[in-house]
């Protein structure tokens, strides 16, 4: 006999092989369940630093502050995207791999949990007796009699009857396949989170504003009725879910330390077609009692105050405004800010950017004098005054630039084109007087409220997905796969009646069964009800 040999592989060949096989082999790592686990694992530590560090989406002045504070450590950081956790890099890919991995995981197992489903139970083992539950019993009825009464008492079993040798008759029963039911309803539920929340971040939008607690309203009806906006990939901010909430007051109560303890502001919304009937409809919104209408819901983030200032000019005419202040203490609600005016009747240009005004300083709800400087000793308006500073110059209103509401542009300052002609404390009804005339009141305080909308589109289904991947880990986890064996032989003549042999077999753990083998065996030889 003549063996030949195959020809040699052309050479050309052999880095294709190569990156096949790397190729498949790295997709069978991506894929097993390990790497899964791995990934899921992963992903719950890189969330951490979106949990633990401020993030530049919900707060960048306090990035900036922690950049600051933190030197090197913190712009290191900083490249390294922590304070842009969630839309960065590192956790896209990892969000990613964990999708794939999942369904190539998935894919398979699922044709087996099929197959499985369609599969009868396995043939009864020749030799019962070497299983881990075994009995033996008589009956006094013939084979096809026992047979009948062993059908009954498994109810509820998925069972196959089989006929062997003499006479023999066997029923193969399993129980508990809700086990990998509920395996695959764990990771199916957690593909579809993963899946619907990423969808939410494309087509959901987020936005924050602040809206004076004096009946002032707030449209969602653009981008631009926003202080900040938050938009999904998909979402360009011209297809809003229109509805208006108007925010009458704002109640809050503190603890003796000064810490918030409730916060509520009674609020009007209308949608739909409340907005053509120019309907409002009530509403007590709450930190954690967040408005939902539209598709969208309404959450109080917290307040602020107003100081409210009145400016008489040297011809007479007045001007008043409350602009909001932002809290610089939230243990007292010291607040700091910028109120700015534009007087009236100049319409020459140049002039007019000469005598804008501008009342900065601090403002106190409880005030406390350190020798001359304004402090407050509590977040209540108890006792409201001001430490301000009136600046009169150009404000740079006229630029074309963006400014903060709560600040002037210091550069400004520097350069000479902003000069400081006042500075006074004031209480409620006081007033102070410039050079040229012009009177600043200080007329008391109001309330501003912070409240964010957000809109996802997905959140009815993460929550679906939600529970049913704690109902799947629950079965998972709960439910034993079990099999049970049944011989039923003919007796002999000199023992008439039925041989009765069972065997059980749990197929993941054996805690518990024992019991029920125990049971179940009885009710099976013996006939009685357990």
């Amino acid at each position: 006999m003549t063996i030949t040999e195959a020809p040699p592989e052309p050479p050309h060949n052999r880095p294709a092989k190569r990156t096949l096989a790397f190729l498949r082999n790295t997709w069978r790592g991506l894929t097993s369940m390990r790497t899964a686990l791995v990934l899921l694992f992963l992903l719950a530590l890189a969330a951490l630093p979106g949990a633990l560090l401020p993030q530049r989406k919900l707060n960048a002045p306090k990035v900036d502050e922690y950049i600051t504070a933190h030197g090197w450590w913190g712009t290191l950081l900083d490249k390294l995207e922590f304070y842009d956790v969630y839309s960065s890099i590192w956790f896209s890919a990892i969000y990613l791999l964990l999708m794939v991995s999942l369904v190539g995981c998935l894919t398979p197992r699922s044709f087996e949990y099929v197959k499985a489903m369609r599969a009868k139970p396995v043939l009864t083992p020749r030799n019962l007796a070497r299983m881990p539950h075994y009995r033996l019993g008589r009956g006094k009825a013939d084979v096809t009699a026992e047979i009948a009464a062993v059908h009954k008492q498994l109810s509820g079993w998925r069972r196959v009857e089989r006929e062997e040798a003499d006479g023999v008759r066997t029923i193969s029963a399993e129980r508990g396949f809700l086990r990998e039911t509920g395996n695959l309803l764990f990771h199916f539920s957690m593909l579809g989170l993963i899946v619907f929340f990423a969808l939410g971040k494309l087509y959901g939008y987020e936005g924050q504003v602040i809206v004076q607690a004096d009946g002032s309203t707030f449209c969602n009806a653009g981008i631009y009725n926003y202080d900040s906006f938050n938009a999904g990939l998909r979402v360009d901010g011209t297809d809003l879910n229109p509805f208006c909430v108007k925010v009458n007051d704002f109640t809050a109560r503190y603890t003796a330390s000064g810490q918030p303890d409730y916060y509520h502001s009674n609020i009007q919304y209308q949608s739909g077609e409340d907005l053509a009937t120019n309907t409002w409809r009530p509403y007590g919104l709450e930190v954690n009692s967040p408005l939902r209408t539209a598709g969208d819901r309404v959450y109080l983030l917290g307040h602020g105050y107003s100081p409210k200032f009145t400016v008489t000019f040297p011809d007479g005419t007045q001007r008043t405004q409350n602009t909001q202040w932002r809290t610089v203490d939230p243990s007292t609600m010291l607040a700091e800010g910028a109120t700015k005016f534009d007087q009236p009747g100049i319409t020459d240009e140049v002039q007019r950017r000469t005598r804008q005004l501008a009342i900065t300083g601090l403002f106190a709800p409880t005030a406390f004098l350190h020798g001359s400087v304004l402090t407050s000793s509590a977040p209540e308006a108890n006792d409201p005054a001001v430490a301000v500073d009136v600046l009169r110059g150009d404000l740079g209103l006229d630029a074309g630039r963006g400014q903060s509401v709560f600040e002037v542009d210091q550069s400004l300052v520097a350069d000479g084109r902003l000069k400081k002609v006042a500075r006074q404390n004031l209480k409620v009804g006081q007033e102070l007087k410039l050079d040229d005339g012009t009177k600043v009141r200080f007329d008391g305080v109001g309330q501003w409220v912070s409240i964010q909308i957000s809109h996802d589109p997905t959140q009815g289904f993460v929550l679906g997905f939600a529970i049913a991947m704690f109902v799947g880990l629950g079965a998972s986890l709960l439910v034993k796969r079990r099999r049970l064996w049944v011989r039923v032989k003919p007796g002999t003549p000199d023992q008439p009646g039925t041989v009765i042999e069972v065997a059980g077999l749990a197929r993941t753990d054996q805690a518990g069964y024992g019991e029920e083998f125990h049971r179940v065996s009885e009710r099976l030889i013996s006939g009685q009800k357990g």
